[in-house]
């Protein structure tokens, strides 16, 4: 009696999870190939890589203290010299060290809360999509209520009436900048639901919580990580300017800080250009950043835009 020999038994779910992760390199090397086609997204990268990197050195290359009025090194308003290339601020501190300082903050503020109103559009934009009906026209024209205020001064409202802290400027900005996220997430998660296999998931008994979970968010998920990319430009910009206004965190320095510092100091009037110049320009710079690198994804992921390279 002779036995036919059996096939080797094959681990299908390792197999499975190893082919999704080969399918996810692919994709990102091909993601990465269109994008270094886009110079001005390579700049931004490279800025951006640049100015993280100093921030995360920070507390190597300038130390905790740098904040210390007490333990100033300089004198009040010192001109730009070699001991302290950028000057020094209104209590002789050096603005080169806080300028490096105050960059962790204001990318954090930016991040946290640009990743916070993205979360609340997305979230709103895929359940207002999914479920339709009345429920979506309420949740829409509470969005639309938000689109037609304006952020900055719903921001300025909050910041006054809550404690003034960092967080409390990234709930300001998160919580006022996302109808524009939910509008988009709301239109896309329409399309993907009017496709075949949506329906063919629902035949085959799925929930509306694997619907948005693993079909609709998936799908959605390019144009949420581009609007994050721009969110992150006006969330700094927005912090910059709470801080201006003097209702951001005071025992933080942040480039709105300095900039709320060198008003009262009457840098304007007396032409202390130094104290001004560069934690302006360093927020322009990176929301130039986020915005340019924002752009070339968008037109990676969606080539119909044919944004400029």
């Amino acid at each position: 009696m002779t036995t036919t020999p059996t096939a080797p038994v094959t681990d299908s779910p390792r197999s499975a999870r190893s082919l999704a992760w080969a399918r996810r390199r692919h994709s990102l090397a091909r993601f990465w190939k269109a994008y270094r086609t886009h110079r001005a997204g390579l700049f931004g990268l490279g800025a951006l890589a640049l100015i993280a990197l100093v921030a995360l050195a920070a507390p190597l290359l300038v130390g905790s203290g740098v904040q210390s009025v007490t333990n100033a090194p300089g004198t009040a308003l010192e001109d730009p010299s070699g001991e302290f290339p950028l000057g020094t601020d209104q209590f002789g501190r050096s603005l080169l060290d806080l300028l490096v300082w105050g960059a962790r903050v204001s990318l954090t503020v930016g991040l946290l809360a640009a990743a916070l109103s993205v979360a609340i559009g997305t979230l709103v934009g895929i359940i207002a999509g999914h479920y339709g009906g009345w429920f979506s026209t309420v949740l829409m024209r509470i969005t639309d209520w938000f689109l037609v205020m304006p952020a900055l001064v719903l921001a300025i409202v909050l910041a006054t009436v809550m404690s003034r802290s960092m967080w409390t400027v990234i709930v300001a900005i998160g919580v006022t900048s996302w109808p524009t996220t939910a509008r988009l997430v709301r239109a896309q998660t329409i399309a993907v639901e009017s496709r075949p296999y949506i329906e063919r998931a629902k035949a085959l008994g799925g929930g509306h919580g694997h619907i948005m979970n693993r079909h609709v968010l998936p799908n959605v998920m390019p144009l949420v990580l581009a609007q994050t990319t721009l969110g992150i430009s006006s969330a700094i910009l927005t912090e910059a300017t709470l801080a201006f206004l003097g209702l951001g965190d005071p025992t933080v320095v942040s480039w709105g800080g300095m900039l709320q510092d060198a008003r009262e100091a009457g840098a304007v009037s007396s032409g202390h250009w130094w104290y001004l110049a560069p934690p302006g320009i360093s927020i322009a710079v990176v929301a130039l950043a986020f915005t340019l690198c924002g752009r070339a994804i968008e037109s990676v992921l969606n080539p119909k835009l044919g944004a400029a390279r």
